[in-house]
């Protein structure tokens, strides 16, 4: 796929798109007012209902918590929000940001594990298990679900829950448009656009996105361009079709690594040596189309047929050592195409009248094709020595079913199963070391889950549920063996979990929203990285991991002008059997904690609109210490983040010649907080330290043109 070229991405941004800061309700106040009804629809669980009469911990997001006066650059600006997930960022664009929930997806040494990410309902997660944000536009999102816990007999190959984000939907008129320019500490340049027509039953939206980042620390710089595309058609009533196109290109995101406590404390700019030394950068491209049928009845019944895939390349200069000639700049190269194919269909009806259960039925498919080479690279760049070459391969086919019956009308009852089967595949076509690699894998799984929902009251609303999951090593988990031979590795085993979970949702009167859950999760065969070197991760099974929670969130509407919130997160992950044998030496860590996820996390809120057209949101976190080895080591602790850490953004909306303007500024880290925003598990040399940056600002404004009637 050709580099987007600036030109034609700076023509979209100065003629088209809704300004991303603008694009929600025209009265913020209402917006609020709307998202504290207590029936919530969330489609998330695969059949769409009401929030209150899941059983499971389910959170969305609306486009002002999303979008409004943020930079929109990650993840961590909306979900931090919502207890049970953590995200850590790395503020590093070659690794994406770690997202965990409930302890699932922590050992992610880049990308997303153990979660499946849906965009517009097409899967970000490869069969694999692997997921990353490279078709991710914020800007571009209107809502987000998520939902907490397993979710295997829902998706499959995704144990610890969705999160499933959907694009802002066309406006009303015939005709919308506008644009959003944006700016701010180290280097921050942001531009996108979007325009939306209305033709006939149709409707067509494009967006197009620039971003340029120098970054805060050394061999961090980065730049991206987004173009997304959707259309589509009404087919009577009851039915429509829906065409979506992405693409992205990510000429260059820099990695700094990690640092050791000492270059922390002496300079948390700086970058890993190596990674400077090995030119350590990634280049990325991605293309993807979907295309979805969905047919509804009057009975509440539903189908819905979609066939997506995507195209991936990947050029990535690592600072993992070269296994031939070894020397300070003699780094890893890795040339890596990826193909990925598949389709989902299900199908939900009523088994007969009124208050009769309802079933649905439905099939996942998908294909994944890996093309993977390394070489031996001299300051990043790639020499003619191949270090790695094969192709690798996963087919995934899942049949599920769900059934859902309120035998009483504030009670609903649920249940389903689904097997997932899965072929992994390697051909080694590096001969020289004189072995043939080649290979497959099968795995497969069954999960299930059961729960009840009681809409007892309008203030309190408890559920009840247990679920199991399972998660199978990634390609790339499989592929990188510490010994450097290709195929995959024979001794890493999918993980399995049980999931109990008990809690409730209410709402006293508009005043106070509330959830809260207590949850436990034991792991068998726990995937876990027990080695990293020079940004390579090795991945084997722990015996057994417990994972004991509680999260609790709450909204309270002080006023009409005035909303305080706050999420609060306690996680007691544990080892209960893990022992690590390197050679004639056994270490055991059962009891320790899982490293990289802190005990307690806590954000506190304040959305204030003092004045009509004004926004003023202040946002606090407070999070205490983590480890960042398996060992424990109180030496590589990273410590309490004291007083936390504040973030305050400032936006304006004003009619201006018909024209909405909207200017917008934030400052992150208000007190100029020294902390360590993420670390790398078990990180060779005593590097384990991603840190944050000081004080930092950025500024914006959104220009929305008239809409045509």
């Amino acid at each position: 796929m050709r580099r987007l070229p600036i030109a034609a991405l700076a023509l979209l941004l100065a003629g088209l798109g809704r300004p991303a800061h603008a694009q929600g309700p025209a009265d913020p106040a209402r917006a609020d007012s709307a998202a504290r009804l207590p029936d919530v629809t969330v489609s998330v669980t695969r059949n769409a209902l009401p929030e209150r009469q899941v059983a499971g911990a389910v959170s969305t997001l609306d486009a002002r918590a999303i979008r409004l006066a943020q930079p929109t650059l990650g993840l961590d600006e909306a979900l931090a929000n919502v207890p049970g997930v953590y995200v850590a960022n790395r503020y590093n664009y070659s690794l994406d940001q770690r997202i965990s929930i409930r302890g699932f997806g922590s050992r992610a040494a880049f990308g997303t594990r153990g979660l499946m990410i849906l965009i517009d309902d097409i899967p970000q997660t490869t069969p694999d298990g692997q997921s990353q944000f490279t078709n991710l536009e914020l800007a571009n999102i209107g809502r987000v679900e998520i939902l907490r816990g397993s979710a295997s007999s829902l998706y499959g190959n995704a144990a610890g829950g969705v999160i499933a984000l959907r694009s802002e939907p066309p406006a009303e008129a015939s005709l919308g448009q506008g644009v959003v320019l944006e700016g701010g500490s180290f280097g921050l340049a942001k531009g996108q656009g979007w325009l939306s027509l209305r033709h006939g039953a149709g409707w067509t939206t494009v967006s197009a996105s620039a971003f340029a980042w120098d970054g805060f620390r050394e061999q961090s710089r980065a730049a991206a361009y987004q173009v997304n595309a959707a259309t589509g058609w009404a087919l009577g009533s009851a039915a429509s079709l829906t065409v979506r196109l992405n693409a992205a290109d990510a000429p260059r995101a820099g990695n700094p690594g990690a640092l050791t406590f000492a270059e922390y404390e002496a300079n948390p700019d700086s970058a890993a040596p190596a990674n400077i030394l090995r030119g350590s950068d990634k280049a990325s491209r991605q293309a993807q189309l979907g295309v979805a049928l969905r047919r509804g009845d009057a009975r509440g019944g539903a189908f819905v047929a979609s066939v997506f895939g995507y195209l991936r390349r990947v050029d990535n200069a690592t600072a993992t050592p070269s296994t031939i000639a070894p020397g300070p700049a003699i780094g890893t190269f890795v040339d890596f195409d990826r193909d990925v194919l598949g389709t989902r269909l299900s199908g939900t009806r009523p088994l007969g009248g009124a208050r009769a259960p309802m079933l649905t039925l439905g099939l996942d498919a998908q294909a994944q094709w890996d093309d993977r080479t390394n070489y031996r690279s001299r300051g990043g760049v790639p020499t003619d020595t191949v270090l790695l070459d094969q192709a690798e391969r996963v087919a995934q086919v899942g049949p599920f079913a769900q059934l859902r019956w309120s035998p009483a009308p504030r009670v609903t009852l649920a249940g389903g199963a689904r097997f997932d089967a899965f072929r992994f595949g390697a051909t080694d076509r590096y001969l020289a070391d004189g072995e043939d690699n080649s290979g497959t894998r099968d795995m497969a799984a069954w999960s299930g889950n059961g729960g009840v929902a009681w809409d007892a009251a309008p203030a309190v609303a408890p559920y009840l549920s247990v679920a199991s999951s399972f998660e199978t090593p990634t390609l790339t988990e499989l592929a990188i063996r510490p010994s450097g031979e290709g195929g995959l590795s024979p001794d890493l085993q999918p993980q399995r979990a049980v999931n109990w979970e008990v809690g409730a949702r209410g709402r006293l009167g508009t005043a106070l929203t509330w959830q809260a859950a207590l949850f436990r999760v034991e792991i068998r065969d726990a995937i876990v990285q027990y080695r990293e070197i020079g940004g390579r991760s090795f991945f084997t099974n722990a015996g057994r991991v417990r994972n004991d929670g509680a999260e609790v969130g709450a909204t309270a509407a002080v006023s009409r002008r005035l909303r305080l919130l706050g999420a609060w997160t306690w996680a007691h992950y544990r080892f209960r059997d893990y022992a690590v044998v390197t050679g004639a030496d056994t270490v055991r860590y059962d009891g320790n904690a899982l490293p990289g996820i802190p005990a307690n996390f806590l954000r506190l809120g304040l959305r204030a609109e003092p004045l009509a057209g004004v926004s003023a949101d202040v946002d606090h976190t407070i999070s205490s210490g983590q480890f960042t080895d398996d060992a424990n080591t109180p030496a590589q602790r990273v410590g309490n983040w004291g007083a936390g850490v504040t973030t305050i953004r400032l936006g304006w909306r004003r009619g201006v010649a018909g024209t909405a303007l909207g200017p917008y500024v934030g400052v992150v880290n208000l007190l100029n907080r020294r902390y360590v925003s993420s670390v790398v598990i078990n990180g060779a040399g005593g590097r384990v330290l991603e840190p944050a940056p000081g004080r930092n600002f950025y500024a914006g404004v959104t220009l929305l043109a008239p809409a045509a009637p």
